[in-house]
């Protein structure tokens, strides 16, 4: 591998997501539509979540079973209400949201290919529910963009 030379930009943003309870919420598309980079441009994207009872995943995007499944396996990992939690102050799913967004990412590092995400061709990137209750959601873009000199077009 060989260094490039050029220069680099630091670009930040913040997308706001109203969730209307437990569950994954695809985010995918308000990331790309905040983006907006220029074609031929590169660089990483990294997404932050600053919650203590919602995460950030990739997953498939094309079958919506596969979210399905996913929304199951959490609430059998981790069932609101057990007898044995003792965090309650927010109500019964306060504990088992916590523990639920300890398993799973509030961060990602996404390349910048061609000024597009590089995800995978059925990857998508969600904001995963962990509170019964709606919520807004803050997700902090920070985008590292490597310039290589060249006129951009």
């Amino acid at each position: 591998m060989q260094p490039t030379p050029g220069n680099c930009s630091w670009l930040h943003d913040l997308l706001l997501v109203r969730t209307r309870g437990k569950g994954l919420y695809e985010i995918t598309h308000e990331v790309e539509e905040r983006l907006r980079l220029q074609p031929g441009s590169f660089g990483l994207c990294h997404l932050y979540l600053p919650h203590t009872s919602a995460s950030l995943l990739i997953n498939e995007s094309y079958d919506p079973s596969a979210r399905r499944d996913l929304e199951s396996f959490l609430e059998r990992l981790v069932p609101e209400n057990q007898a044995w939690m003792s965090h309650t102050l927010e109500g019964p799913d306060d504990s088992s949201s916590h523990l639920r967004a300890a398993l799973l990412p509030i961060s990602l590092s996404i390349p910048l290919e061609n000024g597009r995400l590089a995800l995978g061709r059925w990857q998508g990137i969600y904001l995963v529910e962990h509170r019964s209750g709606g919520r807004e959601r803050q997700v902090r873009l920070d985008v590292l963009l490597f310039h290589t000199g060249e006129r951009e077009r």
